[in-house]
């Protein structure tokens, strides 16, 4: 007996986009590959490349582009050992935000469990020499979960960044599916926990991609999961499939039903929400993270975090 066939299915109107272009695009991955630098936007094959890089905000990817571990919806090389680190990354990414004029930045890495402290270090210092060189940037970071490994999770949070995001990608029963055999949903959660409650002027943020065969009440249960921990940026986009090698899209979410997963983010109570087909856990990062500072410092003269250029009047 023949079995059928797995047809995916058709691409919807609403997932096209733009051929990248643009002055600002040409310019920084002239920079980037100047640097050798790696970007999550240019390795995952994010759909917004065109959009973000002519804008002028790119996400860094540090510690190479290797990754030492194979979730099934991840387009970044993998292999049992990563390549070397650059010593001087550090200073090449400050650099490189100097000549993009960026006020805002990303920083993210592959997961480099083939190192002692995971590259925790490392993370670390492009950090620190970041705000150093650029002291009214706002920096999120977008990180591994490290093992559980708390001091190296610590070591990232004591840089710190203005937002600590850490995605939890997809619902719990279909974490062991999508995800590498060494994440786990409840690792991801207590990451995003530790860090909240050691660290509570740090703001977290996660990201789900929708369309991998879960259903709505699980989404809902990982949002209120998300929130139970303390998270305030949240944001749900479509997953892609990069290559006939990766686990195969089992349904493209129409528009409205990220609307829908939206109201219900906000209802929970989440600070900002960015839901829809071509969101990305780092798409248009400072704008939804600006907008919530601006409402902060209505509340507070004072915030550590709020830069006074940033306040409202």
């Amino acid at each position: 007996m023949q079995l059928p066939v797995y047809t995916p299915p058709a691409k919807p109107s609403w997932l096209k986009v733009k051929i990248p272009g643009g002055p600002n695009y040409s310019r920084i991955k002239q920079t980037l590959e100047s640097r050798r630098l790696h970007t999550v936007c240019e390795e995952a094959k994010c759909p917004n490349i065109g959009e973000c890089w002519d804008g002028g905000t790119a996400t860094f990817m540090v510690m190479g582009d290797t990754c030492t571990r194979g979730c099934r919806f991840c387009a970044v090389n993998t292999a049992k050992v990563g390549t070397p680190l650059d010593l001087d990354e550090p200073k090449k990414i400050s650099e490189s935000i100097a000549i993009m004029n960026l006020d805002y930045v990303v920083i993210t890495s592959v997961n480099r469990d083939d190192l002692a402290d995971g590259g925790s270090a490392h993370f670390a210092q492009v950090i620190e020499q970041s705000k150093k060189d650029h002291p009214r940037l706002i920096i999120e970071v977008l990180t591994p979960d490290f093992q559980g490994h708390w001091d190296q999770v610590a070591t990232v949070a004591e840089a710190t960044p203005h937002v600590f995001a850490h995605n939890l990608e997809t619902v719990r029963r279909l974490t062991p599916k999508v995800r590498d055999p060494r994440a786990a949903y409840d690792q991801s959660l207590a990451v995003l926990k530790f860090v909240k409650e050691k660290y509570p002027k740090i703001y977290t943020k996660s990201s789900l991609m929708l369309g991998v065969g879960e259903k709505d009440d699980e989404v809902l249960e990982a949002l209120q999961n998300l929130r139970a921990v303390g998270v305030s940026f949240l944001t749900l986009g479509q997953y892609l499939r990069p290559t006939k090698k990766h686990m195969p899209v089992v349904e493209f979410v129409s528009p409205a039903k990220f609307d829908y997963f939206k109201r219900w983010g906000e209802e929970f109570g989440f600070d900002t929400v960015a839901a829809g087909p071509l969101v990305r856990s780092s798409y248009k990062a400072g704008e939804f993270f600006v907008k919530r500072l601006l409402r902060h410092s209505e509340r507070s003269e004072e915030s550590p975090l709020v830069d006074p250029s940033l306040r409202s009047g």
